[in-house]
């Protein structure tokens, strides 16, 4: 048993998805090894990925896999033998395939199949040597990328046929190492026969090629003589000590950008990463820092570095592939590349303030939205009578700014800012509208209304802004519904699940004192005639998506379902009733009293319409008048609590209905021949149903 590694030498791989390739490529491979019975479950596999290499080193792989016995069917016993219990000719032939002949009949073995005797060849199989098996999982490995975009290429060497022949891979690959210890595995992949050398840095490398005598010497000769850091955690957690260490030599308590997807990007693009000290001149500071920070990360891929208030300062980290002795033409050549950029965003900036958000309402007119539900400019009015609606109905104090801000939020689209960063659309808004002499509240509106733009994001900071980010989401929703727009598997171009949920979230966090149908049937009539009525489909759509997102923070899928079986409309409410099915799971009468909820519901189904009216002069058994008289008792109590809200006390106290309703069940017919004392039964229990399942559907609880 030996240590393996396989690395593959390619020309700079996409870096948004270096990370994901590195970890498929070494997955893959190692548990196809796995499976062929050449590496163990407790083989350990480590990732290596950078710019040009992707590369998996596996400990505990053996040069040949054990031989196992296998046994395959033949046919029935019935097909394979005759009457005398001797082969027939299609037996003797289906032996010959498996490379055996008659003399295998006594060996073979018989069992069921289904209903029917079968025959079965047992035998042994020689396992696989590590050459044919490595060959497999590397052809394996390669076919399972997760590669975004193929590029074709052409070899003119060690082909399979004569001349030029093609090749499509992620990019174009160069270098194919396979060693087993010490010793190359003769594998070949991508036209490449493998060796055991490979290139280092382009330009730092101390020798090169990089000779790895080793497999487990990989990391080490890669890192001394190819000064290469070839594992990307262990690139990526040296950046962030280096990013964490030029920020304290700046001082002042100063500190980079956070951002995973930028520092994942960065750790793609560089072999041996150095970071250097950048600065741009202070009077671009005057520009909105988002503008400047999205630029720096997005263009330049920088880190900038915010002050201890969380104010961007005019110096940034540059994550360099070089290390020179004097590094001042770096930091100036990075000095320079990014002056235009912050240049262009303040050119932007003073130009779009030369026109107020309103003067720019009209142009969205010419945007389209969508072919079957007009412009930017339409939907902008539709949004501003949701709005209205909206609030009007949460406070009519808030109506003017919810108005005011709903019409203007989607001006910004038509700025050169967002025209140039379309990330940055609602927190131009945001700048444009103070800067026009709106109201606080008016451009906190514009800028969040977005929000919450994916999971986990901030809601909308004030109540104007929760009108209008509603009245949007919502203007959206029904509007795609309304034409039958709707996501299907994971393609969902118009962010709609993620919609729903932000209307779940704000409704449920913000506990708003509005109802879902409510909300929908405000927003239909702000789109005329333009669309069918789909409310049906997008109640069911939301309570979808808000089930997946309670049970995603942590509640049971009994206690979700028996919430959300009544559709409760005022979803503010839900998390009070989630906790109270949650206590009351816990109490012991729980179990008889969720089996019963479930029998009354079974027992009622089968019934037409009844009644939830009782006589008490129709009540004969001993049981049924002590269930009624404890109803009597405990019901009112139930109702005042759920009426103010206190859920969870109102479910306790239908504990105490456990025993005389255990009694019931036990002595008395529901089914009685006489009609009016069925009637009278029927109609107790449609009482006891109606009063148990006002908080959750009980039924749901039962196991």
């Amino acid at each position: 048993m030996k240590n393996l590694l396989v690395e593959l030498f390619v020309e700079e791989l996409p870096p948004k998805a270096l990370k994901k390739l590195g970890e498929a490529f070494a997955s893959v491979l190692s548990k196809s090894l796995q499976v062929q019975g050449l590496a163990s479950e407790h083989s350990v596999a480590t990732e290596y990925a950078s710019p040009r290499r992707l590369a998996v080193h596996l400990t505990q792989v053996a040069p040949q896999a054990a031989e196992k016995q296998v046994s395959a069917k033949l046919m029935p016993v019935s097909v394979g033998l005759d009457a005398a219990g001797n082969p027939t000719p299609a037996l003797l032939k289906k032996l010959a395939a498996l490379g055996a002949d008659a003399s295998a009949v006594p060996t073979l073995q018989r069992a069921m199949d289904g209903k029917a005797e079968a025959l079965f060849f047992a035998s042994t199989v020689k396992g696989a040597t590590l050459v044919e098996g490595l060959q497999k999982a590397i052809e394996e490995a390669i076919a399972k990328l997760p590669i975004p975009k193929v590029m074709t290429y052409q070899l003119q060497s060690d082909c399979e046929l004569p001349g030029w022949t093609s090749v499509s891979f992620v990019r174009p690959a160069h270098g194919l190492v396979a060693l087993h210890g010490t010793d190359v595995v003769p594998v070949q992949a991508l036209g490449l026969r493998a060796g055991r050398q490979t290139q280092g840095h382009r330009f730092e490398a101390r020798v090169s090629p990089v000779n790895v005598a080793d497999a487990d010497q990989y990391a080490r000769i890669l890192h001394e003589d190819g000064a290469v850091i070839a594992r990307f955690a262990d690139r990526r957690a040296d950046i962030v000590r280096q990013l964490q260490a030029a920020a304290a030599r700046v001082g002042n308590g100063v500190r980079p950008i956070e951002d995973e997807e930028l520092l994942d990007e960065v750790t793609a693009l560089v072999e041996r990463p150095n970071v250097l000290v950048c600065s741009f001149e202070k009077q671009y500071l005057e520009v909105p820092q988002e503008c400047l920070i999205l630029t720096m990360k997005a263009n330049q891929k920088y880190f900038p570095l915010l002050d201890a208030k969380g104010k961007l300062t005019h110096q940034f980290l540059v994550v360099s592939n070089i290390s020179p002795a004097d590094a001042s033409a770096v930091i100036g050549g990075n000095e320079r590349v990014v002056r235009p950029r912050l240049a262009d965003a303040q050119f932007f900036f003073d130009q779009d303030r030369k026109k107020t958000l309103e003067s720019r309402v009209e142009s969205l007119s010419k945007v389209v939205y969508h072919n079957k539900l007009g412009t930017q400019g339409e939907r902008t009015q539709r949004v501003t009578k949701i709005a209205l609606a909206l609030a009007t109905a949460m406070d009519p104090a808030l109506a003017n700014d919810a108005v005011a801000a709903a019409r203007l939020a989607k001006a910004d689209l038509v700025t050169d800012m967002v025209g140039e960063f379309p990330e940055l659309q609602g927190i131009m808004g945001g700048y444009y509208a103070r800067h026009d002499g709106c109201s606080e509240d008016v451009a906190i509106a514009i800028e969040d209304h977005y929000k919450p733009r994916f999971a986990g994001d901030d809601l909308p900071r004030n109540r104007v802004a929760l009108v209008v980010a509603l009245a949007d989401k919502l203007e959206t929703l029904v509007g795609m519904f309304g034409i039958g727009n709707l996501p299907t598997g994971d393609k969902d171009p118009f962010a709609l699940r993620r919609h729903a949920l932000g209307v779940t979230r704000m409704l449920v966090e913000r506990d708003l004192p509005l109802e879902l149908h409510a909300i929908i049937a405000t927003a239909l009539p702000a789109f005329d005639d333009k669309i069918e009525d789909a409310t049906a489909a997008l109640v069911d759509f939301v309570y979808d998506r808000l089930s997946g997102a309670l049970r995603e923070q942590g509640y049971g899928a009994q206690e979700v379902d028996a919430v959300l079986a009544l559709r409760p409309q005022r979803l503010g409410d839900v998390p009070k009733r989630l906790l109270a099915v949650r206590a009351f799971g816990a109490l012991p009468e729980s179990p008889a009293l969720a089996a019963a909820n479930k029998r009354i519901g079974n027992i009622l189904k089968k019934t037409e319409d009844v009644d939830a009216h009782v006589s008490e002069v129709l009540l004969q058994e001993p049981a049924e008048k002590a269930l009624y008289a404890a109803m009597q008792s405990v019901l009112p109590n139930a109702q005042a609590q759920w009426a103010s809200g206190d859920y969870t006390a109102s479910l306790q106290s239908l504990a105490a209905l456990r025993a005389p309703v255990d009694a019931f069940f036990e002595d008395v017919m529901v089914n009685a021949e006489q009609l009016d004392l069925r009637l009278n039964r029927l109609g107790l229990l449609k009482s006891l149903h109606i009063a148990m399942n006002r908080v959750a559907d009980l039924s749901k609880l039962a196991s």
